[in-house]
């Protein structure tokens, strides 16, 4: 792996910043890279667009801000509106398809639709783990990291008790674009 730089963005409290936090750890605390997070939400916390990017290496990280954005997972409308014009030419576009109803009309991106918010309500009852819905469909798009490094992950970086559940979410997530 080279330097690969991801950025998760959305609305306040949709676990934007979380699932930077565990992608991060993932690739790094479990799969002994390198790996940076940095977050934008200030007055968004509560709403507007956030963000969280990612950049990994297998070199230490001397700049940790995304330049060259590869992979851009957007779970609002506004999130992408804001952040879509960073993604590079042949990036690779990942959206909540129940969030984000009107797709850009570039077409130098690989898309991909991932109906997160709808797995998470009715298959799982829990809409706050859309996420990481979000961040299995991530894996098992870019193999960014291994899936057993993301669980790993998701149990160290999630609220006790809710372990299991987030670990279904990722799972989910894995299988809905795993054909």
């Amino acid at each position: 792996m080279t330097r690969k730089e991801i950025r998760m963005a959305g609305f306040g409290g949709q676990g934007i910043v979380l699932s930077g936090v565990v992608i991060g750890a993932a690739a790094s605390v479990i799969g002994g890279r390198f790996a940076s997070q940095t977050q934008s939400y200030g007055p968004e916390a509560r709403g507007g667009a956030c963000k969280a990017d990612v950049v990994l290496s297998d070199e230490p990280v001397d700049y940790p801000m995304a330049q060259d954005l590869e992979v851009l997972v957007t779970m609002s409308q506004e999130a992408l509106d804001k952040y879509v014009g960073d993604l590079r030419e042949g990036g690779t576009l990942i959206v909540d398809e129940d969030l984000v109803r009107q797709l850009p009309e570039d077409t130098s991106f690989s898309l991909y639709r991932v109906p997160a918010t709808m797995v998470a309500e009715k298959e799982l009852g829990r809409r706050i783990v859309a996420n990481m819905v979000m961040l299995g469909a991530l894996v098992g798009i870019t193999g960014i990291v291994s899936g057993r490094e993301l669980e790993e992950a998701v149990k160290m970086m999630v609220p006790e008790g809710t372990e299991e559940l987030n670990i279904s979410a990722v799972r989910r997530g894995f299988e809905l674009v795993s054909v």
